[in-house]
């Protein structure tokens, strides 16, 4: 997946913002980790501001 990708797949989860959507983000993120490292995860995780919306912080592995 690209970042450019994941980067539209979270702002749409973010947009609708329910527990089910930030399952679906745990699966985005967890496969940019996967394939990018944790650095492009922290950068989505703060540029999408994901610590507020669903509580992901930078510098923590997401665990599936």
């Amino acid at each position: 997946m690209t970042l450019e990708r994941a980067r539209e797949l979270l702002a749409q989860h973010v947009a609708l913002g329910s527990g089910y959507n930030r399952n679906a983000a745990r699966l985005v993120l967890a496969e940019v980790q996967r394939e990018h490292g944790q650095a492009a995860v922290d950068a989505l995780i703060v540029e999408l501001d994901l610590a507020t919306h669903f509580g992901f912080r930078p510098g923590h592995p997401i665990r599936i």
